[in-house]
């Protein structure tokens, strides 16, 4: 299979469900002609980003002009568009008066100097949000926010809320992540791209030369957790269940994640855990990880998804897409995802992580068919081709 970047619509036909390719042909012949317009703060990072690495060649592919914009500005733009992401998700920040007036003065700047003219303008995340402000011509504006809104802080989003009323219409990942707003909301699950490095298939001998350069034995069974390591992904809690499972099943626990962004202190107790216990193995990730995570994942019996704080999770959908059963936490999107007892098992505590990899670990063909019941699942529901589907269904509607 050739890399997303370069797959064509029917690359998909061998991987996803029969009749969705066709879906999509149709569609797109009916909107072959129309203009859309993606616009993020960056093109390098955040669930936008990845969304749009898949859908943008895809809409191409079908005949739709497609265009794909990033806003520009100032190194404090940056730092308070970044503050500003952290506090619509809920973590406490500062923002002041001047931060949101610098904030709207680049949107505005953007406005003037970005193409923003088309049938339909998606604006995604928390940065180019105010962009709306300065709209013209006939477009629809849509806003798509990949996170969960609903405990925002609340003077920001109150500053923020008439911005979000200019819209169309604005876009949820999930039901419980909106909030009330006068305008139509939609929800579009997130999804994961079968073709892609970090989910197409992988030979053996492939995964064996990533996890022998990452330093990670094929000894034992492998449970694996990928996340970053901080605080709100429970890397500490994730050993300790690792712990309690150790006593009854000789396994190997592996922490991947990318290296910490600032302080690493939890890296380092991390680390520090990791240093008493050989069957332990913490792997930093190198900048780009879509092949090693790929490995990692495959190479795992079961993998643990236990966040207490998260937004969808979409790593879940890719743990299933490489069958396997998955312990996650009913943070975020995790549990709309994991099928309790037919793809794995969303739990609360360490001792009840403990307890499901146990009784996985103890039923080895349990964890065939749940990651088989896995696979499945995520073909169905969260593959890219479904995401499109939804998405052009809704471009159909808006644009009518």
């Amino acid at each position: 299979m050739p890399p997303a970047a370069w797959a064509k619509l029917d690359d998909y036909r061998e991987v996803a469900p029969r009749g969705a390719v066709d879906f999509l042909l149709r569609i797109g012949e009916r909107l072959r002609g129309r203009r859309l317009v993606h616009v993020t703060g960056s093109r390098y990072d955040g669930a936008s980003v990845e969304v749009l690495n898949r859908l943008v060649p895809i809409l191409q592919d079908l005949g739709i002009d497609t265009s794909w914009e990033v806003t520009i500005g100032s190194a404090d733009f940056d730092g308070i568009a970044r503050a500003v992401g952290k506090a619509l998700g809920g973590v406490e920040q500062v923002i002041t008066e001047p931060m949101l007036a610098r904030l709207r003065a680049t949107c505005d700047e953007n406005a003037r100097r970005l193409p923003l003219e088309g049938d339909l303008v998606t604006v995604h995340g928390a940065a180019p949000l105010m962009l709306v402000e300065s709209r013209r011509g006939s477009a629809r504006w849509v806003w798509r926010y990949h996170d969960d809104l609903s405990s925002a802080q609340p003077q920001l989003w109150a500053a923020l809320r008439p911005s979000a009323q200019r819209y169309d219409a604005v876009i949820f990942s999930l039901p419980r992540f909106a909030v009330p707003l006068p305008v139509p909301r939609f929800v579009i699950l997130p999804s994961i791209d079968p073709l892609s490095e970090r989910n197409r298939e992988m030979s053996r001998l492939e995964q064996r030369t990533c996890l022998e350069r990452l330093h990670v034995p094929r000894d034992k069974p492998i449970l694996l957790q990928v996340g970053p390591f901080e605080r709100s992904h429970d890397p500490l809690g994730v050993i300790n269940a690792h712990r309690l499972v150790k006593k009854h099943h000789d396994v190997r626990l592996v922490l991947a994640g990318p290296p910490p962004a600032a302080g690493g202190h939890v890296l380092a107790e991390v680390q520090e855990a990791a240093s008493h216990d050989p069957s332990v193995s913490v792997v930093i990730l190198p900048p780009d990880p879509l092949v090693d995570l790929n490995a990692l994942e495959r190479a795992a019996s079961i993998v643990i998804h236990k966040p207490l704080v998260t937004d969808f999770g979409i790593d879940v959908a890719a743990a299933m897409w490489k069958a396997k059963p998955v312990i996650g936490s009913t943070a975020g999107g995790i549990p709309f995802q994991v099928i309790f007892n037919v793809t794995g098992y969303t739990v609360e505590t360490v001792e009840g992580a403990a307890f499901r990899i146990r009784h996985l670990l103890s039923n080895p063909e349990l964890i065939g068919r749940m990651g088989a019941a896995g696979r499945e699942h995520a073909r169905r529901h969260f593959l890219v081709t479904r995401h499109l589907g939804d998405y052009l269904a809704l471009v159909a509607h808006l644009t009518k």
